[in-house]
Protein backbone atom coordinates (compact mmCIF):
# COMPACT_ATOMS: atom_id res chain seq x y z
CA UNK A 1 0.00 0.00 0.00
CA UNK A 2 1.40 3.41 -0.97
CA UNK A 3 1.67 6.01 1.82
CA UNK A 4 -1.39 8.28 2.06
CA UNK A 5 -1.09 11.82 0.71
CA UNK A 6 -2.20 15.03 2.37
CA UNK A 7 -5.14 16.72 0.63
CA UNK A 8 -4.95 20.48 -0.07
CA UNK A 9 -5.75 22.67 2.95
CA UNK A 10 -8.47 25.32 3.12
CA UNK A 11 -7.81 29.00 3.72
CA UNK A 12 -9.80 31.51 5.79
CA UNK A 13 -12.78 32.58 3.71
CA UNK A 14 -13.34 29.12 2.23
CA UNK A 15 -16.45 26.97 2.56
CA UNK A 16 -16.36 23.94 4.86
CA UNK A 17 -18.94 21.15 4.79
CA UNK A 18 -20.58 20.24 8.10
CA UNK A 19 -22.12 16.77 7.90
CA UNK A 20 -23.53 14.10 10.21
CA UNK A 21 -22.39 10.73 8.84
CA UNK A 22 -23.26 9.06 12.15
CA UNK A 23 -25.98 10.81 14.15
CA UNK A 24 -28.15 13.85 13.52
CA UNK A 25 -27.91 15.07 17.12
CA UNK A 26 -27.65 18.75 16.05
CA UNK A 27 -31.41 18.49 15.44
CA UNK A 28 -32.06 17.49 19.06
CA UNK A 29 -29.37 19.59 20.74
CA UNK A 30 -28.89 22.74 18.67
CA UNK A 31 -27.07 24.88 21.26
CA UNK A 32 -23.55 23.38 20.99
CA UNK A 33 -24.01 22.91 17.25
CA UNK A 34 -24.90 26.55 16.66
CA UNK A 35 -22.02 27.63 18.88
CA UNK A 36 -19.63 25.45 16.90
CA UNK A 37 -20.85 26.91 13.61
CA UNK A 38 -20.44 30.43 14.99
CA UNK A 39 -16.86 29.70 16.00
CA UNK A 40 -16.07 28.24 12.58
CA UNK A 41 -17.21 31.57 11.15
CA UNK A 42 -15.89 34.03 13.73
CA UNK A 43 -12.71 32.39 15.05
CA UNK A 44 -11.57 30.39 12.02
CA UNK A 45 -12.95 32.57 9.22
CA UNK A 46 -14.64 29.66 7.43
CA UNK A 47 -18.13 29.47 5.93
CA UNK A 48 -19.87 26.30 7.20
CA UNK A 49 -22.30 24.62 4.80
CA UNK A 50 -24.82 22.15 6.26
CA UNK A 51 -26.25 19.22 4.31
CA UNK A 52 -29.72 17.58 4.36
CA UNK A 53 -28.95 15.06 7.12
CA UNK A 54 -26.81 17.31 9.31
CA UNK A 55 -29.71 17.95 11.71
CA UNK A 56 -31.85 14.93 10.82
CA UNK A 57 -32.21 12.13 13.34
CA UNK A 58 -32.88 8.69 11.87
CA UNK A 59 -31.47 9.41 8.42
CA UNK A 60 -30.79 6.34 6.33
CA UNK A 61 -27.26 5.15 5.52
CA UNK A 62 -27.89 6.09 1.87
CA UNK A 63 -28.94 9.62 2.79
CA UNK A 64 -25.77 10.07 4.82
CA UNK A 65 -23.65 8.60 2.02
CA UNK A 66 -25.27 11.09 -0.38
CA UNK A 67 -24.18 13.96 1.88
CA UNK A 68 -20.62 12.65 2.00
CA UNK A 69 -20.55 12.38 -1.78
CA UNK A 70 -21.98 15.87 -2.24
CA UNK A 71 -19.48 17.40 0.17
CA UNK A 72 -16.45 15.77 -1.49
CA UNK A 73 -17.67 16.38 -5.04
CA UNK A 74 -18.38 20.12 -4.61
CA UNK A 75 -15.26 22.01 -5.80
CA UNK A 76 -16.19 25.02 -3.65
CA UNK A 77 -15.97 22.93 -0.46
CA UNK A 78 -12.38 22.86 0.81
CA UNK A 79 -12.73 20.70 3.95
CA UNK A 80 -15.30 18.44 5.62
CA UNK A 81 -16.08 18.32 9.35
CA UNK A 82 -18.43 16.01 11.25
CA UNK A 83 -20.94 17.42 13.70
CA UNK A 84 -20.70 14.58 16.25
CA UNK A 85 -20.25 10.81 16.38
CA UNK A 86 -22.70 7.94 16.77
CA UNK A 87 -22.66 4.18 16.49
CA UNK A 88 -23.68 2.94 13.03
CA UNK A 89 -21.43 4.55 10.45
CA UNK A 90 -20.26 1.07 9.54
CA UNK A 91 -23.55 0.75 7.60
CA UNK A 92 -22.60 3.76 5.46
CA UNK A 93 -19.21 2.45 4.32
CA UNK A 94 -20.47 -0.05 1.69
CA UNK A 95 -22.46 2.73 0.01
CA UNK A 96 -19.55 5.10 -0.55
CA UNK A 97 -18.20 5.80 -4.03
CA UNK A 98 -14.47 5.18 -3.74
CA UNK A 99 -13.66 6.64 -7.14
CA UNK A 100 -15.55 9.88 -6.44
CA UNK A 101 -13.85 10.44 -3.08
CA UNK A 102 -10.41 9.39 -4.35
CA UNK A 103 -10.74 11.91 -7.20
CA UNK A 104 -11.73 14.73 -4.81
CA UNK A 105 -9.50 14.45 -1.73
CA UNK A 106 -10.27 16.89 1.08
CA UNK A 107 -9.31 17.17 4.74
CA UNK A 108 -11.91 15.34 6.83
CA UNK A 109 -12.22 16.00 10.56
CA UNK A 110 -13.98 13.60 12.93
CA UNK A 111 -13.34 10.93 15.55
CA UNK A 112 -15.09 8.20 17.57
CA UNK A 113 -17.57 6.56 15.12
CA UNK A 114 -15.83 8.48 12.33
CA UNK A 115 -12.97 6.02 12.69
CA UNK A 116 -14.97 4.26 9.97
CA UNK A 117 -14.59 7.10 7.48
CA UNK A 118 -11.01 7.85 8.53
CA UNK A 119 -9.88 4.28 7.86
CA UNK A 120 -11.85 4.34 4.58
CA UNK A 121 -9.91 7.45 3.52
CA UNK A 122 -6.64 5.88 4.65
CA UNK A 123 -7.33 2.94 2.35
CA UNK A 124 -7.94 5.39 -0.51
CA UNK A 125 -4.56 6.98 0.15
CA UNK A 126 -5.94 10.16 1.80
CA UNK A 127 -4.77 11.54 5.15
CA UNK A 128 -7.67 12.40 7.47
CA UNK A 129 -7.80 14.17 10.84
CA UNK A 130 -8.89 12.45 14.04
CA UNK A 131 -10.58 15.13 16.15
CA UNK A 132 -12.42 18.46 16.07
CA UNK A 133 -16.17 17.75 16.14
CA UNK A 134 -18.44 20.77 15.63
CA UNK A 135 -20.63 20.05 18.68
CA UNK A 136 -18.05 18.49 20.95
CA UNK A 137 -14.91 20.59 20.53
CA UNK A 138 -15.93 23.73 18.64
CA UNK A 139 -19.17 23.90 20.65
CA UNK A 140 -17.33 23.64 23.98
CA UNK A 141 -19.06 25.61 26.76
CA UNK A 142 -17.87 29.14 27.48
CA UNK A 143 -14.83 29.21 25.18
CA UNK A 144 -12.63 27.06 23.01
CA UNK A 145 -9.81 25.50 24.97
CA UNK A 146 -6.59 27.22 23.79
CA UNK A 147 -4.75 23.90 23.29
CA UNK A 148 -7.63 22.55 21.18
CA UNK A 149 -7.97 25.77 19.20
CA UNK A 150 -4.25 25.89 18.40
CA UNK A 151 -4.18 22.27 17.24
CA UNK A 152 -7.35 22.58 15.14
CA UNK A 153 -6.10 25.77 13.52
CA UNK A 154 -2.76 24.17 12.66
CA UNK A 155 -4.42 21.04 11.26
CA UNK A 156 -6.91 23.05 9.22
CA UNK A 157 -4.64 25.66 7.68
CA UNK A 158 -0.99 24.61 7.90
CA UNK A 159 1.26 21.83 6.65
CA UNK A 160 4.35 20.50 8.36
CA UNK A 161 5.55 19.37 11.80
CA UNK A 162 3.51 20.20 14.90
CA UNK A 163 4.68 19.22 18.36
CA UNK A 164 1.94 17.95 20.64
CA UNK A 165 2.00 19.39 24.16
CA UNK A 166 0.51 17.70 27.23
CA UNK A 167 -2.38 19.52 28.88
CA UNK A 168 -1.86 20.96 32.35
CA UNK A 169 -5.51 20.30 33.22
CA UNK A 170 -8.22 18.19 31.57
CA UNK A 171 -11.93 17.46 31.74
CA UNK A 172 -13.95 14.33 30.99
CA UNK A 173 -17.23 15.27 32.70
CA UNK A 174 -20.06 17.20 31.02
CA UNK A 175 -23.16 19.23 31.71
CA UNK A 176 -26.57 19.20 30.00
CA UNK A 177 -26.38 20.52 26.44
CA UNK A 178 -30.09 21.33 26.52
CA UNK A 179 -29.55 23.86 29.32
CA UNK A 180 -28.39 27.30 28.11
CA UNK A 181 -26.68 27.87 31.47
CA UNK A 182 -24.21 25.10 30.57
CA UNK A 183 -22.53 27.44 28.10
CA UNK A 184 -22.12 30.38 30.48
CA UNK A 185 -19.29 28.98 32.60
CA UNK A 186 -15.88 27.41 32.01
CA UNK A 187 -16.13 23.63 32.44
CA UNK A 188 -14.61 22.03 35.53
CA UNK A 189 -11.13 20.55 35.10
CA UNK A 190 -8.50 18.71 37.12
CA UNK A 191 -4.70 18.33 37.00
CA UNK A 192 -3.52 16.21 34.08
CA UNK A 193 -0.16 15.06 35.53
CA UNK A 194 1.52 14.64 32.15
CA UNK A 195 1.89 11.70 29.79
CA UNK A 196 3.02 8.27 30.98
CA UNK A 197 5.83 6.65 28.97
CA UNK A 198 6.51 2.91 28.66
CA UNK A 199 9.85 1.70 27.25
CA UNK A 200 10.91 5.16 25.99
CA UNK A 201 14.38 4.11 24.88
CA UNK A 202 14.14 4.90 21.18
CA UNK A 203 12.66 7.13 18.49
CA UNK A 204 9.90 5.75 16.30
CA UNK A 205 8.74 7.49 13.14
CA UNK A 206 5.87 6.21 11.06
CA UNK A 207 2.36 6.76 9.79
CA UNK A 208 -0.57 6.65 12.16
CA UNK A 209 -3.32 4.05 12.09
CA UNK A 210 -6.02 3.17 14.61
CA UNK A 211 -8.66 5.44 16.14
CA UNK A 212 -11.48 4.45 18.45
CA UNK A 213 -10.87 0.98 19.87
CA UNK A 214 -14.53 -0.07 19.97
CA UNK A 215 -15.07 0.91 16.33
CA UNK A 216 -11.94 -0.96 15.26
CA UNK A 217 -13.29 -4.05 17.01
CA UNK A 218 -16.54 -3.77 15.04
CA UNK A 219 -14.67 -3.38 11.77
CA UNK A 220 -12.66 -6.47 12.61
CA UNK A 221 -15.84 -8.42 13.34
CA UNK A 222 -17.40 -7.28 10.07
CA UNK A 223 -14.15 -7.95 8.18
CA UNK A 224 -14.33 -4.47 6.69
CA UNK A 225 -11.61 -1.94 5.73
CA UNK A 226 -8.82 -3.65 7.72
CA UNK A 227 -6.15 -5.42 5.71
CA UNK A 228 -6.07 -9.18 6.21
CA UNK A 229 -2.30 -9.14 5.82
CA UNK A 230 -1.03 -7.39 8.95
CA UNK A 231 2.32 -6.63 7.35
CA UNK A 232 0.53 -3.82 5.51
CA UNK A 233 0.86 -1.82 8.75
CA UNK A 234 4.49 -2.67 9.45
CA UNK A 235 6.40 0.17 11.10
CA UNK A 236 3.38 2.38 11.71
CA UNK A 237 2.37 4.17 14.91
CA UNK A 238 -0.81 2.79 16.43
CA UNK A 239 -3.06 5.29 18.19
CA UNK A 240 -6.11 4.22 20.18
CA UNK A 241 -8.78 5.79 22.38
CA UNK A 242 -12.01 4.68 24.06
CA UNK A 243 -15.42 6.32 24.25
CA UNK A 244 -18.04 7.39 26.77
CA UNK A 245 -19.40 3.82 26.66
CA UNK A 246 -16.53 3.09 29.08
CA UNK A 247 -15.38 -0.40 28.09
CA UNK A 248 -13.85 -2.02 31.17
CA UNK A 249 -10.25 -3.11 31.39
CA UNK A 250 -10.98 -6.73 30.60
CA UNK A 251 -12.91 -5.77 27.46
CA UNK A 252 -10.05 -3.54 26.33
CA UNK A 253 -7.61 -6.39 26.90
CA UNK A 254 -9.76 -8.83 24.93
CA UNK A 255 -10.02 -6.50 21.94
CA UNK A 256 -6.25 -5.99 21.96
CA UNK A 257 -5.71 -9.72 22.45
CA UNK A 258 -7.74 -10.40 19.32
CA UNK A 259 -5.71 -7.80 17.44
CA UNK A 260 -2.60 -9.55 18.73
CA UNK A 261 -3.84 -12.96 17.62
CA UNK A 262 -4.45 -11.46 14.19
CA UNK A 263 -0.84 -10.29 14.10
CA UNK A 264 -1.66 -6.60 14.21
CA UNK A 265 -0.15 -5.40 17.49
CA UNK A 266 3.36 -6.58 16.73
CA UNK A 267 3.47 -4.50 13.53
CA UNK A 268 3.51 -1.20 15.44
CA UNK A 269 6.75 -0.23 17.22
CA UNK A 270 4.92 2.57 19.05
CA UNK A 271 1.46 3.04 20.54
CA UNK A 272 -0.19 6.32 21.55
CA UNK A 273 -3.07 5.77 23.97
CA UNK A 274 -5.55 8.60 24.38
CA UNK A 275 -6.56 9.77 27.82
CA UNK A 276 -9.23 7.34 28.99
CA UNK A 277 -12.77 8.70 29.00
CA UNK A 278 -13.91 7.66 32.49
CA UNK A 279 -17.24 9.45 33.04
CA UNK A 280 -20.62 9.49 31.32
CA UNK A 281 -24.16 10.53 32.17
CA UNK A 282 -24.97 6.82 32.51
CA UNK A 283 -21.89 6.20 34.70
CA UNK A 284 -21.12 9.45 36.58
CA UNK A 285 -18.00 8.11 38.28
CA UNK A 286 -16.35 9.91 41.17
CA UNK A 287 -12.86 11.31 40.71
CA UNK A 288 -11.37 8.32 42.52
CA UNK A 289 -13.40 5.90 40.39
CA UNK A 290 -12.24 7.70 37.24
CA UNK A 291 -8.61 7.39 38.29
CA UNK A 292 -9.11 3.71 39.04
CA UNK A 293 -10.76 3.16 35.66
CA UNK A 294 -7.85 4.81 33.83
CA UNK A 295 -5.32 2.75 35.75
CA UNK A 296 -7.19 -0.48 34.96
CA UNK A 297 -7.26 0.42 31.26
CA UNK A 298 -3.54 1.17 31.26
CA UNK A 299 -2.82 -2.17 32.96
CA UNK A 300 -4.96 -3.97 30.34
CA UNK A 301 -3.05 -2.35 27.48
CA UNK A 302 0.31 -3.18 29.04
CA UNK A 303 -0.80 -6.78 29.57
CA UNK A 304 -1.71 -7.11 25.89
CA UNK A 305 1.57 -5.51 24.78
CA UNK A 306 3.56 -7.83 27.02
CA UNK A 307 1.90 -10.83 25.38
CA UNK A 308 1.92 -9.72 21.73
CA UNK A 309 4.24 -6.73 21.24
CA UNK A 310 6.81 -6.72 24.05
CA UNK A 311 9.16 -4.35 22.19
CA UNK A 312 6.51 -1.69 21.54
CA UNK A 313 6.96 1.72 23.12
CA UNK A 314 3.75 3.20 24.52
CA UNK A 315 2.61 6.64 25.68
CA UNK A 316 -0.51 6.90 27.84
CA UNK A 317 -2.85 9.80 28.61
CA UNK A 318 -2.08 11.61 25.36
CA UNK A 319 -4.66 14.36 24.90
CA UNK A 320 -6.72 13.07 21.98
CA UNK A 321 -10.09 11.37 21.61
CA UNK A 322 -12.92 11.79 24.13
CA UNK A 323 -11.17 14.36 26.30
CA UNK A 324 -10.89 18.12 26.73
CA UNK A 325 -8.59 19.67 25.60
CA UNK A 326 -8.25 17.60 22.47
CA UNK A 327 -5.31 17.43 20.10
CA UNK A 328 -5.89 16.53 16.45
CA UNK A 329 -4.06 13.43 15.19
CA UNK A 330 -3.46 13.11 11.43
CA UNK A 331 -4.82 9.71 10.39
CA UNK A 332 -2.28 8.17 8.04
CA UNK A 333 -0.01 11.16 8.58
CA UNK A 334 3.54 11.13 9.80
CA UNK A 335 4.35 11.12 13.51
CA UNK A 336 7.61 11.02 15.44
CA UNK A 337 7.56 9.51 18.94
CA UNK A 338 10.82 10.49 20.61
CA UNK A 339 11.12 8.44 23.78
CA UNK A 340 14.43 9.81 25.14
CA UNK A 341 13.25 13.42 24.67
CA UNK A 342 9.62 12.63 25.69
CA UNK A 343 8.31 14.41 22.59
CA UNK A 344 5.56 13.63 20.09
CA UNK A 345 5.56 15.50 16.78
CA UNK A 346 2.87 14.99 14.16
CA UNK A 347 2.84 16.29 10.59
CA UNK A 348 -0.29 18.19 9.61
Amino acid sequence: MRPPVYPPKPSPGDRIAVISPSSGLPGLLPLPHELGLERLREEFGLHPVEYPTTRKMGSTPMERADDIHAAFADPTIKAVMASIGGDDQITVLPLLDRDLIRANPKPFFGYSDHTNLLIFLYNLGIVGYHGAGVMTELGRPYALHPLTAHSVRAALFTSGPYELRPAERYRDTARDWADPATFDAEPDAQPANGWIWHQPERIVEGRTWGGNLEILSWLLMADREIERDPTAYEGGVLFLETSEELPNGEEVFRILRNMGERGLLARFPALLMGRAKAWSFEQPNSLEARRRYAAEQREAVLRALAAYAPQTMAVFDVDFGHTDPQLVIPYGGLVSVDGPARRITVTY
